[in-house]
């Protein structure tokens, strides 16, 4: 199975994506924004960073690079994509999910192990979890705030599209942020697109993927969370039923 990951000027966690698809046993191919050509792949990760310096708006430079045209028509073709951080803010920006991320309600950046309860087990990218199961993976951004009108809300509500809600437990938060440390609207943290196919979330699975080098788990012992592992070998099998 082969899974591209999607380079931009400014992406940081690219290596880290990539590391994380082979873990989980995929072939990890690395896709450039500025070709149009997926080279075969069957499922995509753009992953986080600050792509073009976030100028303008995060997420909205990327958009019109030429890879993002072949990446929309893939996800909507039905190919699993995952949007990490910087990534779901360009999901945003394309409109393959709703609603847009602004700066967090702190107006400052943030960087912390962050509980988040799985409320939908049913996407491309989350079947290995069970719904309410609270995992913990690294959280870092500024622009992390996930708005949307009412009505969009209500419509991610109502059909259950709301993949991830930030939970209580983490440490490190600012005054006032200890669950929600962005200020985004329902607790929101990850969507996915009506047929479950296109994710977007703000926390970094890619840094959860490997003994020793993820987050610490309580009761477990310090950097041995692999929470974010699952989200990799959910795909692979969503590929294959």
């Amino acid at each position: 199975m082969r899974i591209g990951v999607v380079t931009f000027p400014g992406t940081l966690d690219d290596r880290d994506a990539l590391r994380a698809v082979s873990i989980a046993g995929a072939d990890a191919v690395a896709l450039w924004h500025g070709e149009d050509d997926l080279q075969g792949v069957e499922a995509i990760v753009l992953p986080g960073g600050f792509s073009y310096g976030d100028y303008l708006r995060a997420g909205a430079i990327s958009r019109f690079a030429p890879v993002m045209d072949k990446v929309v028509d893939a996800a909507r073709g039905g190919m699993p994509v995952l949007g990490i951080c910087n990534g779901f803010q360009i999901l945003c920006e394309t409109h393959l999910l709703p609603g847009a991320m602004i700066k967090n309600a702190h107006r400052g950046f943030i960087c912390r192990d962050q509980p988040l309860t799985v409320e939908n087990n049913r996407t491309a990218w989350t079947t290995g979890y069970e719904p309410g199961q609270v995992i913990r993976i690294p959280l870092k951004n500024q622009d992390g705030q996930y708005v949307a009108d009412e009505s969009t809300l209500a419509e991610l509500e109502g059909e259950g599209r709301v993949v991830f809600r930030y939970a209580a437990g983490a440490t490190h938060g600012p005054a006032g942020f200890e669950i929600n440390p962005n200020g985004s609207r329902h607790d929101i943290a990850g969507i996915t697109n009506a047929e479950g196919n296109v994710v977007g979330l703000m926390p970094h699975p890619e840094h959860a993927v490997e003994a020793g080098f993820g987050p610490d788990q309580p009761g477990q012992g310090t950097r041995t969370g692999t929470d974010g592992l699952a989200m990799f070998t959910s795909v692979l099998r969503s590929m294959v039923s």
